[in-house]
C-alpha cells in the first residue's frame, strides 16, 4: 500500500495510490497520514478498503510530505561503507545520529530553495523509515514490529554551515526545504528486504548518486534498537538511514547546487522525486 498526502502546503489530504496510479481521497476514513493512522490496526483497516470505492483526486494534485505531523526527523550520519570511503574517514564504530528540524520538511516535488548566504548546498539520496507505534529500548529482533513503512529522503546540506563552523551538523541540515519526504509511505509488505535496495540521484539528467541499500554500515534493525536507546520514538517520527557516494561535498573538484538545476532521485519501489532548484526570494 502507498499512503500519500496532496494538496497545497499545509491544506493537505490524506489519501493512497491505486493499482493504476490514479490518488484516491482517504479524508473520509482518516483525518492525516500520520502517527494515529499508522499502527498495526490502522493500516490494516486502510489495506482491506476496495480503492474503487474512494473519491478519486482530480487533476494532478500537488503531493505533500507522505507523513503529516513529523515530530523527530532523525537522521543517520557516514552509514554507507562506500560514502564514508568517499568522506576520507574511518568508518564509525557506532550509528552516528543528528537531527534535521522538522520545519525543513517539504513535498517531494517542492522546490529546493538555497538560503541566503549559501554557497554549498548539497544533496543526499536516503531511505528512510516511518515508525508504527511508542518505542523505547527496542530489541533488534523487534525491530519489524516498530515500522509502519519506507519513504524517500533527500538529505539536503549545506556543508560550510554543516561542517567549517562551531557547533553540530544540525545547523547545515535543517533550512526551510531541506527535508523532501516521499512521494508516499510504502508499507513493509511490499519491500521484501530493505536492505537490498538500488538508490541514485540526478543533478541535469547526470547522475551522481548510483548505490545499494547492501553497503549499509548498520542495518535497520541496529539502527532502530539504537536510537530508541537514546531517545523515545512516536507514531510518526521518521529515521533517514544515510546516503551512497556521490555526494558533491565528495567529487573532486566538489560540486554544489545552483539555481535553474533539476535534482531527480529515487530509492527503488518507494518512487521518485524531482526538484528544481531555486534561490531564496
Amino acid at each position: 500500500m502507498k499512503l500519500l498526502r496532496f494538496g497545497e502546503p499545509g491544506q493537505e489530504k490524506p489519501g493512497l495510490l491505486d493499482a493504476g496510479g490514479q490518488i484516491r481521497d482517504l479524508s473520509g476514513v482518516i483525518e492525516d497520514v500520520n502517527g494515529a493512522a499508522l499502527g498495526a490496526e490502522s493500516l490494516a483497516r486502510l489495506s482491506a478498503l476496495d480503492p474503487a470505492s474512494l473519491p478519486a483526486a482530480g487533476g494532478s494534485p500537488r503531493l505533500g510530505p507522505c507523513v503529516g505531523g513529523v515530530g523527530k526527523l532523525v537522521c543517520i550520519g557516514l552509514n554507507y561503507s562506500d560514502h564514508a570511503a568517499e568522506a576520507g574517514v574511518p568508518l564509525p564504530e557506532e550509528p552516528v545520529i543528528f537531527m534535521k528540524a522538522t520545519s525543513s520538511i517539504c513535498g517531494p516535488d517542492d522546490p529546493i530553495v538555497i538560503p541566503p548566504g549559501s554557497e554549498k548546498t548539497d544533496w543526499e539520496v536516503e531511505l528512510a523509515f516511518v515508525i508504527a507505534r511508542e518505542a523505547r529500548n527496542v530489541a533488534e529482533a523487534d525491530w519489524a514490529d516498530y515500522v509502519a513503512g519506507y519513504c524517500v529522503v533527500n538529505d539536503v546540506s549545506e556543508r560550510a554551515w554543516q561542517l567549517e563552523g562551531t557547533g553540530q551538523w544540525v545547523k547545515g541540515k535543517s533550512a526551510d526545504t531541506f527535508g523532501p519526504v516521499g512521494p508516499w509511505l510504502v508499507t513493509c509488505d511490499e519491500i521484501a528486504d530493505p536492505h537490498a535496495l538500488d538508490l541514485w540521484l540526478d543533478v541535469d539528467g547526470h547522475r551522481y548518486q548510483n548505490g545499494n541499500t547492501a553497503t549499509m554500515v548498520f542495518q535497520l534493525p541496529r539502527l532502530l534498537s539504537y536510537v530508541s536507546r537514546f531517545m523515545s520514538l512516536q507514531p510518526g517520527d521518521i529515521i533517514s538511514t544515510g546516503t551512497p557516494p556521490g555526494v558533491g561535498l565528495g567529487l573532486k573538484p566538489p560540486v554544489y547546487l545552483r539555481a535553474g538545476q533539476q535534482v531527480t532521485l529515487s530509492v527503488q519501489g518507494l518512487g521518485e522525486q524531482r526538484h528544481a532548484v531555486v534561490d531564496a526570494g
